[in-house]
């Protein structure tokens, strides 16, 4: 097994969600030239207040966890893996903090280390509300893959920080170290999108980092006209549910139903969140929750699970979240139950279906994505 290695130590890393023989590190190369910098450029001092950006699974909160930096990040996934590799490799004491990114941490930080996101209207917002943090000698080093790193990221780090240079290549990664200047008029941040659901006059907004924030994607529109209508009473659960467009939806085509809507994206959460407040929903039919899926939820006590799942974590793209879903969806689904689920034709999802329920059915195509509905035995396995 590869460890990762920092000033002579090396640390076990696994990703979320665990699979087994998987052949993908926690780590890349950007993370070890960021944690490399840190020591070639001895850019800790003993009383240094540490900030790690969108640290995924750790890499970087494992072996500084002496250092007890501060985890800022929207993914409830990398945080639940940090808690994980901490445990697995030994590592006793408290855990370091982790602030959500629909929150601020507590000012001001000496060192920041970013691992750039995909999403860089998330970046740009991240850097808007990093700005009032920094003390004013600060070091804020961003690392990345250079196939990933646009040159919009320098950009943005001009504008809202400062005077930014970047390093040389090395396996394939790139950093680059910034300076904090004098800026006027810049926003606090970026403020939310709004748009309008489809057949409706309700408003939905969307924080940065919310998956298709400025309008539906396609998939979402076909799902939307194929969702369940009816009357009864059902326990539905809208899984990887965003700003809760879905949910929403749901709540006006099946006014009876019980509502969950889970997302491991904290921004997405609190805009579902916002949203349901805005349109009067928040009520005992629909709720909204930050989760690792529904691990959390009992087997066996739904009716129906709708979901739009994604096929790609961070800058990896595959079927592990989908397939982890519709695992899931089966656990908790009574017998007889429905999962109702949009993907790309592509990503063969009735294959995959086929092997976890009785019966598939293709409900809605267009060129690009179906509706599939798949049932629960009735007969109790």
């Amino acid at each position: 097994m590869e460890l990762l290695s920092y000033q002579g130590f090396h640390f076990s890393m696994q990703r979320f969600p665990l699979k087994k023989e998987d052949r993908l590190r926690a780590w890349d190369a950007a993370d070890e030239y960021l944690l490399r910098h840190l020591t070639q450029e001895e850019l800790l001092a003993p009383d240094s207040r540490i900030l790690l950006l969108n640290d995924a699974f750790g890499a970087l909160a494992v072996p500084l966890h002496r250092r007890q930096p501060v985890s800022w990040g929207d993914s409830h996934l990398a945080r639940l893996a940090r808690k994980f590799n901490l445990y697995h490799n030994d590592i006793e004491g408290p855990e370091p903090p982790f602030v959500p990114a629909d929150e601020d941490p507590v000012g001001p930080f000496d060192v920041v280390l970013i691992k750039l996101p995909k999403n860089l209207a998330f970046f740009e917002d991240q850097l808007l509300r990093l700005r009032p943090l920094l003390a004013p000698e600060a070091r804020v080093v961003t690392g990345g893959m250079i196939k990933h790193t646009p040159k919009r990221v320098y950009q943005l780090l001009e504008t809202i920080l400062g005077t930014t240079v970047t390093t040389q290549g090395w396996k394939k990664a790139r950093l680059a170290l910034s300076e904090l200047d004098s800026r006027e008029g810049l926003p606090a941040c970026l403020p939310p999108t709004t748009f309008t659901l489809p057949g409706s006059k309700m408003e939905l907004c969307s924080l940065p980092n919310v998956f298709s924030r400025e309008k539906p994607d396609v998939g979402t529109r076909l799902l939307l006209d194929n969702l369940p209508a009816t009357e009864s009473a059902l326990s539905a659960i809208d899984l990887g549910c965003g700003n809760g467009i879905l949910a929403v939806a749901l709540s006006q085509s099946c006014p009876q139903a019980r509502i969950l809507g889970v997302d491991e994206s904290y921004q997405a959460i609190a805009s579902a969140k916002a949203n349901a407040v805005a349109l009067a929903l928040a009520d005992d039919h629909l709720e909204f929750r930050v989760g690792d899926g529904l691990t959390d939820e009992p087997g066996g006590t739904c009716d129906l699970v709708i979901c739009n799942p994604p096929f790609h974590q961070g800058m990896t793209t595959g079927d592990l979240a989908a397939w982890t879903m519709f695992a899931e969806a089966e656990r908790v689904l009574r017998p007889g139950g429905e999962l109702r689920v949009v993907g790309n034709r592509h990503l063969g999802y009735h294959a995959k279906l086929q092997r976890l329920f009785d019966q598939v059915e293709l409900l809605a195509s267009d060129p690009k994505f179906v509706v599939l509905s798949a049932i629960k035995n009735s007969n109790v396995r």
